[in-house]
């Protein structure tokens, strides 16, 4: 099987032959047959996540159940299924609470890829779908209707269930409140189709480029303001009644964006980071007291994947939900550095990996 393994930061990915075992008691062996390019794994692939290194990114994907291990009953070889980072064992805290994205079991790190060399290769957020084939655990795949497209189907892994998600349930956006995205990238857009499903008025789409604002609007945006724009605040606060937003979503992982969104948000309102920051960040107790603000976080979109991803799927096929609009273009593994290269630049909502 082919792989586009990460040997050394911010180099190019080397496409080469790799091993894979067989699926251990719980685990699913899925062919991979589309994977996402995620800011997430930029991220990883330049350091900033401190994976150690060599490894294989990837984890918003899709593909079709080639083996099972011992004891997995949900699905079955051939069963078309959505891949994703999140993994839960049922049983904990978090898990029997209704929270399975946030699961407490500590999972050992994976070993079942192996170079020509026989060097054991890390996989990114244990999916490493930047591969033909992908080892995961059973609650890491949910099954999807074999109508569904496939491409369209890897995007339900990731980047639609962390912006979707973060309104919808983590925020809980009420129908005619208003709400600010910052950030018009595979995420925030799809944080701008959640405001818009559930009835938010003004949904304002920041960023710091006018062709992205202009996107945002195709997908349930009713305005928008340039980041860079010395009067954004003042103009946020203007079709917000003077008040400023309701609901504030930063979705891109800049200390800046969250302190800008924070002066965008009004009284009593919800700020949600979403976006990978990883930098300090000062703010004034003060302002937290005195208007009541919240500050929180969603992490991928506080999905509970069994049964976030079908709803997303009927929504999809019937029409209320964009997903073909967030394919950019389409590259084969051997075209994976120019698809990131794309994606770095800011080129792309999604590009994506078909095998």
């Amino acid at each position: 099987m082919k792989a586009a393994v990460c040997y050394e930061f911010k180099k190019p990915l080397v496409v080469e032959d790799v091993s894979i075992d067989s699926p251990k008691k719980g685990e699913v062996k899925v062919r991979i047959a589309a994977t996402a390019i995620c800011h997430s794994d930029i991220h990883a692939l330049i350091g900033e996540l401190g994976p150690n290194l060599p490894i294989v990114a990837g984890h918003e994907s899709a593909g079709y159940v080639e083996e099972v291990g011992e004891g997995v009953t949900s699905v079955k070889p051939g069963d078309p299924v959505v891949v994703s980072l999140l993994i839960s064992c049922g049983h904990c805290f978090q898990c029997v609470s209704g929270r399975p994205h946030m699961c407490e079991t500590r999972w050992p790190a994976q070993n079942h890829l192996k170079n020509a060399k026989g060097q054991t290769l890390g996989t990114m957020a244990r999916v490493g779908s930047f591969a033909e084939y992908v080892n995961v655990d059973q609650s890491q795949v949910v099954v999807v209707p074999k109508d569904m497209p496939i491409d369209r189907a890897a995007l339900l892994a990731c980047g639609v269930i962390t912006g979707f998600g973060a309104v919808v349930n983590r925020a809980r956006v009420a129908p005619l409140s208003s709400v600010v995205v910052m950030g018009v990238g595979g995420v925030g857009i799809n944080a701008i189709q959640g405001a818009a499903y559930s009835g938010a008025r003004p949904v304002i789409a920041v960023d710091t480029l006018d062709s992205k604002l202009d996107i945002a609007k195709s997908f349930g945006a009713t305005h928008g303001v340039n980041a860079k724009d010395p009067e954004a605040i003042k103009k946020v606060q203007a079709l917000t009644s003077g008040r400023g937003a309701d609901n504030v979503f930063i979705t891109v992982g800049v200390t800046a964006a969250i302190e800008q969104g924070l002066a965008m948000a009004g009284p009593r309102s919800m700020t949600v980071i979403v976006g990978l920051a990883g930098e300090k960040m000062t703010c004034m107790p003060m302002s937290f007291i005195r208007s009541e603000k919240i500050l929180t976080g969603s992490f991928m979109g506080t999905t509970r994947l069994s049964t976030d991803v079908p709803k997303l799927v009927e929504l999809y096929k019937s029409g209320g939900l964009k997903l073909d609009e967030l394919i950019t273009k389409r590259y084969p593994l051997a075209q994976i550095n120019e698809a990131i290269e794309s994606t770095v630049k800011g080129e792309a909502l999604r590009n994506i990996i078909v095998f």
